[in-house]
């Protein structure tokens, strides 16, 4: 999720363990171990754009790191603040205590989220995605926010307690937000005569009500926006075919960097590959787009049928800000039901 979220949530949790005294420290420890994993987004390349994907959510979000994690947090937060609050009753042993808890919350919370999270490293590199919260999502954070700067403000235990508890209960509303879309897209793709393979809902962004449904059927992928509130309906959205290397790429080398990074681009979004309807060599994560009835993805790679044996892809965006307004209007449109046809 965004630095914002992750920081609120391990105030939360690292208030939680805390006495009243130490409530203070707990906050500050907690919010910036609750950022500390995202730090592997400096891990990166000038030559090889993929790389970042390979380690942003990987070995610093797993579970096996989280101690790790934390003792390093805590180690370096002490050198930094130990006369700082030397009047103060802190440990050493309480300060790794609220770094871990705090540091402990991030790959977690990432996991909530559709992006996909190395939880089990190094055991297994699969991606855990539970799919029950947008990165972005202000009705989490923000009364998050306010709930915990008032236990801070008041060094409430209760408070604190009711901080982890509205998150843990806005997370559980994700998951049967989550379930109740799962069957309207089952329901839509059955009144089309589909029989969907690897059907998934993704909320949209910044909200609960609106999710993005994905689906394969005989080697396309189809796409709806789902509306799930007081009444449900969707929008109607795309298809296009699942990438064909042979079809789609008859000139590409299977032996060159190009194909191989087309492997690792696979991997990453969990085979929801196609190509950019505007782009016939750029290959597109079907998974993400703005508007979540549309083909429009976020990110992609770019395929040169002129580039060497040894050449990477070339990673792209999709993020113009003209485009981005235009689409949180449209999308707003949706959160409020405009134009949602009813479920078949």
């Amino acid at each position: 999720m965004d630095p914002l979220s992750q920081g609120v949530v391990g105030i939360s949790a690292s208030q939680s363990v805390s006495s009243k005294k130490e409530i203070g420290i707990a906050s500050l420890l907690g919010f910036f171990s609750g950022m500390a994993a995202d730090l592997d987004i400096l891990i990166r390349s000038g030559d090889d754009p993929l790389l970042f994907l390979e380690f942003h959510r990987q070995f610093t979000h797993a579970i096996i790191f989280m101690p790790i994690g934390g003792l390093i947090c805590a180690t370096i937060f002490w050198f930094l603040l130990r006369h700082t609050f030397k009047n103060q009753t802190l440990t050493f042993g309480k300060a790794y205590l609220y770094s871990t808890v705090g540091y402990a919350t991030h790959g977690l919370l990432d996991s909530c989220t559709s992006y996909g999270t190395q939880l089990f490293w190094p055991f297994s590199n699969d991606r855990v995605a539970w799919n029950n919260i947008s990165i972005i999502d202000p009705l989490f954070t923000m009364p998050l926010l306010a709930i915990v700067l008032l236990a801070l403000w008041r060094r409430s235990h209760t408070l604190a307690y009711f901080g982890s508890l509205y998150a843990m209960s806005y997370l559980s509303l994700g998951l049967i937000q989550e379930d109740r879309a799962v069957t309207i897209a089952q329901d839509i793709a059955e009144s089309r005569g589909h029989e969907a393979i690897d059907l998934s809902v993704k909320p949209s962004f910044a909200n609960l009500i609106v999710w993005k449904s994905i689906y394969e059927y005989q080697g396309r992928y189809y796409v709806d926006a789902v509306r799930v509130f007081n009444t449900t309906g969707f929008f109607k959205g795309d298809s296009t075919p699942k990438l064909n290397i042979n079809r789609d790429f008859p000139w590409l080398n299977t032996t060159s960097q190009q194909a191989i990074d087309i492997e690792r681009f696979r991997w990453f979004s969990a085979d929801h590959l196609a190509l950019d309807p505007d782009n016939p060599n750029r290959i597109i994560d079907m998974r993400y787009s703005m508007l979540p009835n549309k083909l429009d993805g976020l990110w992609g790679i770019e395929l040169s049928p002129s580039a060497d044996l040894k050449s990477h892809i070339k990673w792209t965006a999709n993020r113009s800000a003209k485009d981005r307004t235009n689409n949180l209007k449209t999308l707003w449109t949706m959160v409020k039901g405009t134009g949602a046809s009813p479920v078949p």
